[in-house]
């Protein structure tokens, strides 16, 4: 195999050199995808890089989807922290303020644009209500300023959300129910890409909380233990499994190639 055909098969778009990224973003539409994260206790039995771990596994999966249909994407090093006010009072909770966050998101996204790339695409899984809110904020911001010096309407940074109705109806009954945090949604995706990181003892013998965070928040609920989860996690870690973890990340998969796709068609009719 030749050096650029070494090059032309790299995901991790730092494993490349300066010059041959550039010679690369000089031909065609070019995605780079953003795997965001966080450092927050998952129960018992996952680990504290579990979202990061997740929106990784996704970004790389869905580069591999985009090149089959011979799109040119690459993973970017991932933001690791995230904003994770919820899991204070647990030890290894390492949160971000909001506007930190969101600067950071803003400011790393015009450096990928600036470099070349056509469009940005933020993939996270970590879904406490300040870092959705950050992401959100971030993502108008960087759209208004890029359409701003671009003189057009399109969207240059985009963020798939598992918590619209077009993704989350796809997602599962606990997804769908709230109490998923570290429950059989989170925990059948790590047992699926990284079972040597699932405590299997532990999430055996963990009882299911029916408790949904979506509501707690909705009531104004401030933290995992204040809502009453006292081991962070929330619905059924004992029912997770590799099986319904494969089918979960491919329904992530298909919502970040989905999205993707939609954004480089509306670029290429403008």
């Amino acid at each position: 195999m030749s050096d650029k055909e070494r090059n032309q098969d790299r995901l991790a778009l730092d494993e490349l050199s300066s010059m041959d990224l550039e010679s690369q973003l000089a031909n065609g539409p070019s995605v780079a995808l953003l795997p965001l994260g966080s450092v927050e206790p998952h129960g018992p039995h996952l680990p504290l890089a579990t979202d990061r771990l997740l929106s990784q596994v996704n970004a790389d999966r869905a580069a591999l989807a985009l090149r089959e249909r011979g799109v040119k994407a690459w993973v970017a090093p991932a933001l690791p922290y995230g904003v994770t006010e919820y899991a204070q009072g647990f030890c290894g909770a390492i949160s971000l303020s909001p506007m930190l966050y969101e600067n950071l998101l803003i400011e790393l996204s015009e450096q990928y644009l600036r470099a070349g790339f056509t469009l940005i695409c933020w993939i996270n899984h970590h879904l406490e209500p300040l870092q959705l809110q950050s992401i959100m904020s971030a993502l108008k911001k960087i759209n208004q300023q890029s359409r701003s010096s671009d003189k057009d309407e399109r969207n240059r940074v985009i963020a798939p959300a598992v918590v619209s109705r077009r993704w989350g109806r796809v997602l599962g009954e606990e997804f769908k129910s709230g109490a998923c945090h570290a429950g059989a949604y989170e925990s059948s995706m790590i047992l699926a890409s990284h079972p040597h990181l699932v405590n299997a003892e532990a999430a055996s013998s963990l009882p299911t909380l029916e408790i949904s965070l979506s509501e707690a928040i909705r009531l104004g609920k401030s933290g995992f233990k204040e809502i009453g989860m006292s081991e962070a996690y929330t619905g059924a870690p004992s029912e997770a499994s590799a099986i319904e973890g494969e089918r979960l990340y491919h329904e992530h998969i298909n919502m970040v190639l989905t999205e993707v796709m939609e954004s480089l068609e509306v670029q290429s009719e403008v």
